[in-house]
């Protein structure tokens, strides 16, 4: 995010089948199964390395099978290698992050922040430093295609047949191209937008929707492989992007500045019959809960987890969210019933202290293509 406005793979000790399939899932691709399914999923985005995070000790008494980071997972802010490795020794030194990686395997993707500069896309100059220290700390092995490839995506299936969730963590930096300003007839964006709010009128994001079909977030590369992904055998599927993929435009960053991509993906979900696909997303300093069901192939899910320590005060408009915004630290919380061959997902958003503060029931036999 920019301006006034808000801005892998760890394997615990906790579950040795968990951690086991973790680790050979990040030598390959595609993944091997991890043998154990996965009831218990938390994830969360935006944590300052500098600040107290006592969000950690709630995650960790909701005992997740699994975390997955959504972004911003370092304020890096910067083209210093140095000052790289110094936040990511911060974070490594705070206490919750050590418990945390002691006891639960953790799957991680970045966002702008952590890819290296706010709202950085394919001309960002250190990508391949950044990407070295974020997969280094993250444990990713020297032999992961992450290292090499056009971007960090990655992708791993857990759990045996009938109880299988897959996860994909696009990359949305590596080849994004730029975004579009919006236009304000030569005026300054920050004093127009504090007008705006001063007037209480909407305060929307300083981009555009970028309607050329060949701009992109994740490049023709990532998009084959992605598409080869929703073709995966699995019950539950979880796309963890680091930006939001459902909620209507607002004039941040989301799947909806760029209209080819968003289509594509509604596409390539209904071509491949890629079912039982729900999304997580971070990046917007507040949680809420998103749900389309317009020309998509079944209702699409978007559960926005943001931030871990941020707290944005505005809330943009959504037309398709689905009850209230939480603007407190807070983290998200998947809780999967698999009963008798009809699985259920529990969405949730907790605060710091694991109170319930949003949440959503999904039976994954209406996500049917």
């Amino acid at each position: 995010m920019t301006g006034i406005s808000r801005r892998g793979l760890v394997a615990g000790t906790a579950t040795a089948g968990l951690v086991a399939g973790a680790a050979r899932a990040a030598r390959s691709d595609p993944h091997p199964l991890s043998e154990r399914a996965l009831t218990r999923i938390a994830f969360g985005s935006c944590a300052r390395s500098d600040k107290p995070q006592p969000i950690w000790d709630a995650v960790l008494a909701a005992r997740p099978d699994l975390f997955i980071f959504l972004g911003d997972n370092v304020y890096l802010d910067t083209r210093n290698p140095a000052v790289m490795r110094r936040k990511y020794a911060e974070l490594a030194a705070q206490p919750g992050f050590q418990r945390l990686k002691a006891t639960v395997p953790i799957l991680a993707i970045w966002d702008d922040h952590d890819f290296g500069e706010d709202d950085a896309g394919v001309d960002y100059p250190m990508k391949e430093e950044s990407r070295r220290q974020f997969l280094d700390f993250f444990g990713e092995p020297a032999d992961s295609p992450r290292r090499t490839r056009d971007g960090i995506y990655t992708a791993h299936v857990f759990g045996p047949a009938g109880r299988r969730v897959q996860i994909i963590l696009p990359d949305l930096r590596w080849n994004r191209t730029p975004l579009v300003p919006l236009e304000l007839g030569g005026q300054d964006y920050e004093a127009w937008i504090e007008k705006r709010a001063e007037a209480g009128e909407p305060t929307p994001g300083p981009y555009m929707r970028n309607p050329e079909t060949t701009a992109t977030q994740l490049g023709e590369v990532q998009w084959r492989w992605l598409e080869e992904q929703l073709s995966v055998p699995a019950d539950v599927r979880v796309l963890g992007s680091s930006l939001q993929v459902v909620a209507d435009f607002a004039g941040w960053e989301g799947w909806i500045n760029f209209a080819h991509d968003h289509q594509r993906l509604i596409a390539a979900i209904r071509d491949n019959r890629a079912n039982g696909l729900i999304c997580l997303s971070g990046d917007t300093h507040y949680g809420e809960i998103s749900r389309l069901d317009v020309n998509t192939p079944y209702p699409l899910w978007d559960i926005t987890s943001s931030g871990l320590t941020e707290v944005w005060p505005v809330t943009p408009p959504n037309a398709l969210r689905v009850g209230e915004v939480y603007r407190e630290q807070n983290f998200g919380l998947l809780t999967l019933g698999w009963g008798d061959g009809s699985p259920t997902v529990l969405a949730e958003i907790r605060d710091v202290n694991g109170a319930v503060r949003l949440q959503q029931a999904i039976r994954v036999g209406d996500l049917t293509v």
